[in-house]
């Protein structure tokens, strides 16, 4: 009987070879399209699973409220982790780890920047890494011993085993090499090739050993049978016991849930990554319904064109359940089929895809979860594609099909396939909207004023004696003619790592504690960065003038109130007192979407991290960056050039929103060329149908216009029907995502027009052809039956 199925299903693919091919090719790319989505979704929903102890994992955060707000912050005393391992049952190990840096190793002749942190050594049982060489429990027993992954290994050793081998970092120590662990998988919160023991970070600052002052990212491992609820409430004030701390209080944050539920608002988790997980799940089934209502609607237009057949087996002592296994069987068939040529596409677009999201994910069609849903998919659209027509062609009299009696379709049958049009164009018009809208806010946010100018700024992450050798490399950039200014600062424009609350002012409220960040920079940052200075002056060349001086912002100085002037006083904690000497325009700073924040600037350039280079504009950047860098590496030698471009940077924070813009657009043409192949199908079928009524209008003078939009009417008419469904719906689902934003873009009614007209364009475009078609037919073709 299986055999039959496939038999009669040829036949009929062989018969109607387009309406096979819109079919199948619509259902096929819907099954593609949406598989890719769900492989995004795969890999953000597993992240972190290569940790089996995931379940039990957790880092420290801390809710400090300032002038009655509540920050979230990740960082936390040095002296928490083993604090806390003491004093609180259900913690069964803590760690320490400083944020990720770049050191340089260096063996022979060959060096090379890698990325790692500074740990202490129970992270590596708290990760449970897995180790290639080397043994994990006392791999970081030694001050100057180091772990490093199968990557780093094969860089520096062309995978030989490198255990008790040494490496330079930094042009200073060599340490040991103890171990070897296996590469972290992209979609993994930690990314770093090498860790080594915390206490080679020099602790001579008193600031490291005060629970005061935040510096380490705490990890923590609960006992398996710990209650998190119990832990929570013992870590809550841990803080103020231990100091005078009443702003701070502490909670436990599970690794199931840094890179989806990252987000907090008042200290409370308030979304993340999920809301994209969720957005792209929602495209990915909605292109896929889309798919299969092409598929159903083609199907069962299709069917009643078979009634003939239907009659002449049930004669031959067909009964009715051999006939809807029949319809039922054919419909899986050929979505198999749509299914085997959607795995094809999905190979094939594979790449493209990883290289619009940025990603590295594979497929494997044998992989259980995979196969399952391709197969799942396959059979709920062929069930629901074939059950329509087998139950309705199946109770067809078989006398009067035999003699012709003309086989009238159903109301329902005709509604049925209108409002699946109407679903599809709906969609396709909400995510026609998105794609604008995302687009808008993304522009919006770019194109505001930032403060700086972002345009032919690099930075480089200061090594060696670069700071102290600064005065020289200024020099000798000028001397190239291709650098308009240099400066050293913390840390790159766009962000600003160090903030206190301890500021104070004549005539500041007691009750006020704002929390003001602030940068250690040299005497050219202003200028370099190219920032408008209101009030005062910048600082003098020479820093040692200026150190007891600072610069404030707009928003620093409206803060102060009559004190935020030139010549006003700051305190830093109510000791040291700087004069302020000038006032620059607010500049944006960690959160682009957010109004410029208060910040300080000191003149000390020591300790910097982070040398900024301005070039001329007009110039070729790359011959000119050539030059730079030979400047860099002959005033710091032993340290290659390796840069970043500020603007670069700048687009990197716009990352996940420009995906969710690319990806609405991108699959809101396929949402619409898939519909469109759906409506193209539609269309053929229904002038097929009316081919007599075509003739005789001819013959009774209709012209081809007239005709071309008798047909066309009813198919604009349910693209209006969809955009007086869509409209609403985009409008609140935009708001909404909108309202997250502070510095948003407003919902524009121009929008929504220029869409539905677009879709209007569209569906015409695509009815029009075969209703013109239509029109110029013969009518002695088609009436010489009569």
């Amino acid at each position: 009987m299986i055999r039959n199925y496939f038999k009669t299903t040829l036949r009929s693919l062989l018969k109607n070879r387009s309406y096979s091919f819109l079919n199948i090719t619509g259902l096929a790319i819907g099954i593609a399209c949406a598989s890719l989505i769900f492989l995004w979704v795969q890999d953000e929903l597993t992240y972190n699973h290569n940790f089996e102890k995931r379940d039990n994992l957790y880092t420290i955060y801390e809710n400090q409220t300032y002038n009655g707000k509540i920050s979230t912050f990740h960082a936390t005393p040095g002296l928490m982790a083993k604090a806390i391992k003491a004093d609180i049952p259900g913690i069964k190990n803590a760690a320490r780890m400083d944020g990720m840096g770049t050191q340089l190793f260096a063996l022979g002749d060959k060096s090379i920047n890698e990325q790692g942190n500074y740990a202490d050594k129970e992270i590596l049982s708290i990760l449970n890494l897995p180790f290639v060489h080397g043994n994990p429990i006392n791999a970081l027993d030694q001050l100057h011993a180091i772990v490093i992954n199968e990557t780093m290994a094969k860089k520096f050793f062309s995978g030989a085993d490198p255990a008790g081998k040494t490496l330079r970092m930094n042009n200073k120590q060599d340490f040991i090499i103890t171990g070897v662990f296996k590469d972290l998988p992209k979609n993994s919160t930690f990314q770093f090739q090498w860790l080594a023991p915390l206490a080679n970070i020099d602790h001579s600052q008193p600031w490291m050993t005060m629970w005061g002052a935040n510096w380490a990212r705490t990890y923590v491992e609960l006992e398996p049978s710990a209650e998190l609820a119990s832990v929570n409430q013992k870590l809550h004030d841990y803080i103020h016991t231990k100091a005078d701390h009443n702003i701070t209080v502490c909670f436990l944050f599970s690794m199931n849930d840094w890179n989806l539920h990252n987000n907090f608002t008042d200290g409370n988790m308030d979304g993340g990554r999920i809301q994209y997980v969720k957005i792209f799940s929602f495209i990915a089934w909605i292109i896929l319904l889309i798919a299969c209502i092409n598929f159903m609607n083609l199907s069962t237009a299709r069917s009643e064109q078979r009634a003939k057949e239907v009659g002449v087996r049930k004669v031959m002592g067909a009964g009715k359940g051999k006939l809807i296994g029949q319809f039922i069987g054919e419909a899986i068939i050929m979505s198999f089929i749509a299914v085997l040529l959607a795995v094809g596409i999905i190979y094939l677009a594979l790449p493209s895809f990883n290289n619009l999201i940025q990603k590295e994910l594979t497929v494997n069609v044998l992989e259980p979860a995979h196969l399952t849903y391709l197969v799942m998919i396959a059979l709920v659209t062929g069930f629901l594609a074939g059950s329509y027509p087998a139950f309705y062609l199946s109770s067809f009299n078989p006398i009067a099909v035999l003699k012709n009696i003309k086989i009238k379709s159903s109301a329902g049958s005709g509604l049925i396939r209108q409002s699946l049009v109407v679903i599809q164009f709906s969609v396709s018009i909400i995510l026609i909207i998105g794609t604008v809208i995302i687009y808008q806010q993304i522009q919006h946010v770019k194109n505001r004023e930032l403060g700086y100018n972002k345009d032919n700024l690099i930075y480089i992450h200061t090594q060696g004696k670069m700071v102290d050798h600064f005065a020289s490399i200024y020099n000798d950039l000028k001397k190239t003619g291709l650098v308009e200014n240099a400066a050293l600062s913390d840390d790159p424009v766009l962000e600003v790592g160090s903030n206190s609350d301890n500021y104070t002012w004549e005539g500041k409220e007691a009750i006020k504690n704002p929390l003001i960040s602030w940068e250690k920079v040299s005497p050219q940052f202003i200028s370099t960065m190219d920032m408008k200075l209101v009030a005062g002056r910048i600082f003098y060349d020479d820093a040692k003038l200026d150190s007891n001086n600072v610069i404030i912002n707009e928003a620093f100085a409206k803060q102060m109130g009559k004190e935020g002037r030139i010549g006003g006083i700051i305190r830093d904690g109510g000791k040291k007192a700087y004069q302020i000497t000038g006032i620059v325009k607010d500049f944006l700073y960690n959160d682009m979407y957010a109004p410029g924040a208060p910040v300080l600037l000191y003149c000390n350039q020591s300790g910097n991290r982070v040398l900024n280079i301005r070039f001329k504009s007009g110039l070729n950047l790359r011959d000119a960056l050539a030059k730079v860098g030979t400047v860099i590496k002959t005033d710091n030698p032993g340290y290659p050039f390796e840069y970043q471009f500020i603007d670069d940077d700048f687009n990197q924070v716009f990352k996940t929103e420009s995906l969710t813009g690319t990806l609405s657009g991108v699959f809101a043409g396929l949402a619409i060329f898939i519909s469109c192949l759906g409506l193209f199908g539609l269309a053929a079928y229904t002038a097929e149908r009316r081919i007599k009524e075509i003739g005789i209008r001819k013959v009774l003078g209709a012209s081809v216009s007239g005709l071309a939009g008798l047909l066309s009417k009813d198919f604009l008419r349910l693209v209006a029907i969809s955009c007086v469904i869509a409209f609403p719906v985009a409008f609140w689902a935009l708001h909404k995502w909108l309202e997250s934003y502070q510095y948003r873009v407003s919902i524009n009614w121009w929008v929504f027009a220029t869409a539905g007209v677009l879709a209007m364009l569209i569906a015409l475009a695509t009815v029009s052809s075969q209703a013109i078609k239509a029109a110029l037919t013969n009518p002695v073709n088609s009436l010489r039956s009569e």
